[in-house]
């Protein structure tokens, strides 16, 4: 029974970065179908994703009421994520390859330790600060050509930075939240109360163009992916594996969105990735995963060291 429950929970886990991997794909094949119109996207996916999360979490009885004076943060949140969010990526996301994106995003694991440093006041460990430094550096190599220049809209990597910024915000705001209200109803309202966030920009921006051009059954079809495993079963299954693995651990899968999405681009929308920037995905990665490494597991790397130390130097006496 332990080994089952074990199984589901990194399945769980495993599928939710699937999924995620898969949006980069979903958005590039929406946009060449549908066109740059991220705000219809968006706010598609957020509303019948409140829809489905409201279903859930009330046949789950998982869905709790908003404390008094609680709202204003609900609002704060959903300002960052979704709305900042969304806006960077969506509209990167019409500017950036699938591949590019994926890795710009799959830094957002760097962004919580400092946002942590600033406001927790939570410290960063030489390692962890040595991770971000060589994150970045990875970034810069997938961003660039052999001569250096830049191999992508310094507008889309703006706006995806964006998003990666947004997170900061997220973070210390959800932090706050989670010690009241489980996740199934801070990802409910969050995505409800965004949605608000879009529908001006929606009637403003691009309600003409969805009145002269509805959706077809394929772009209905990818905005309904999006929406029910990216925004909804994603979300659901990682605060599963959060529940049973904790955030560190659940977190380093995310490690995995880049790789995923780099394949799964090569083969549907035949993207591809010269060598330096194969290189620079794995340094982002192994620049994450290092950065990721807290004090105790610096103090067992260093006694599996000293283990193997003493050791070698009694095998050799």
């Amino acid at each position: 029974m332990l080994k089952s429950k074990s199984f589901l929970v990194y399945l769980a886990v495993v599928l939710a970065q699937v999924f995620w991997a898969m949006t980069f794909i979903w958005y590039r094949q929406f946009f060449l179908l549908y066109g740059p119109y991220p705000v219809t996207l968006v706010l598609f996916r957020l509303v019948f994703s409140s829809i489905l999360l409201v279903a859930v979490t009330l046949l789950l009885g998982k869905l709790e009421r908003i404390k008094p004076g609680d709202l204003k943060f609900f609002v704060i949140l959903a300002f960052f994520e979704p709305f900042v969010y969304f806006m960077g990526e969506a509209y990167g996301m019409t500017m950036l390859s699938s591949t590019v994106a994926s890795v710009i995003i799959s830094t957002i694991p760097l962004i919580a330790p400092i946002g942590a440093y600033f406001f927790h006041q939570e410290r960063l460990t030489w390692v962890n600060f040595a991770g971000i430094i060589l994150s970045i550096l990875g970034v810069l190599l997938v961003l660039v050509s052999k001569d250096l220049t830049l191999v992508a809209s310094p507008l889309g990597i703006g706006l995806m930075f964006m998003a990666v910024m947004a997170t900061i915000g997220y973070g210390v705001v959800i932090k706050r939240l989670t010690k009241s209200y489980n996740i199934f109803t801070i990802t409910t309202y969050q995505n409800s109360i965004g949605s608000l966030f879009f529908i001006p920009l929606f009637f403003s921006l691009e309600f003409d163009h969805f009145m002269a051009v509805p959706f077809t059954f394929d772009e209905f079809l990818l905005a309904m992916l999006m929406t029910i495993f990216a925004s909804t079963l994603a979300f659901l299954l990682f605060g599963y594996a959060i529940k049973h693995l904790g955030i560190n651990k659940a977190s380093i899968f995310n490690n995995a969105i880049p790789v995923i999405t780099a394949i799964v681009a090569f083969f549907v929308l035949g993207e591809m990735l010269t060598p330096i920037q194969l290189l620079g995905m794995g340094v982002v990665i192994g620049g994450v995963l290092l950065s990721q490494l807290n004090r105790e597991h610096l103090r067992k790397a260093h006694s599996m060291v000293k283990v193997g130390y003493n050791y070698a130097r009694v095998r050799k006496s």
